[in-house]
């Protein structure tokens, strides 16, 4: 399947740490949704604590968080304590979710060729359309891009 900014994107529910969560939960708000490899790496740290320590500016704009990948509820439980997340984490252990967005892909580190999640961020503005998308992302200055994209 291939979003296309502008178009709305289909009904989604998940579970995450903190309950069931659904794209209809965040009607009326943007929605940051990013899709990262594995809980604790550091990349993925890196770009959750990035969202955290600007999670106020994210409010401000009117917009949620919310990290997808296919972790456990329990690992993304064990994540956020560690280092204070403000959003829930959704598991997409079936992947779903990542199949809709298109970002299960192959990938290759090492001379090694494997599946995974390619690190992706969709915002959703108010009304459920796809308002922009970001692939292969590079971590550093990514939440304050997405701030600016926010900001008009």
């Amino acid at each position: 399947m291939t979003l296309i900014p502008g178009q709305p994107v289909p009904a989604f529910a998940t579970v995450t740490d903190e309950g069931p969560r659904s794209l209809a939960d965040y009607a009326g708000k943007h929605l940051v949704l990013y899709f990262y490899p594995k809980d604790d790496t550091s990349g993925c740290t890196s770009e959750a604590r990035q969202f955290r320590d600007a999670i106020e500016d994210f409010r401000r704009a009117g917009a949620e968080i919310l990290g997808v990948s296919k972790d456990s509820l329990a690992s993304h439980a064990k994540f956020r304590a560690k280092h204070e997340l403000p959003f829930p984490l959704a598991s997409d252990e079936d992947g779903a979710l990542c199949g809709m967005f298109g970002v299960w892909k192959q990938k290759s580190m090492y001379g090694r060729t494997y599946m995974g999640i390619e690190r992706s961020t969709f915002l959703i503005d108010p009304a459920g359309k796809l308002a922009a998308e970001w692939r292969k992302v590079k971590v550093t200055g990514h939440a304050a891009d997405i701030l600016k994209r926010l900001a008009g």
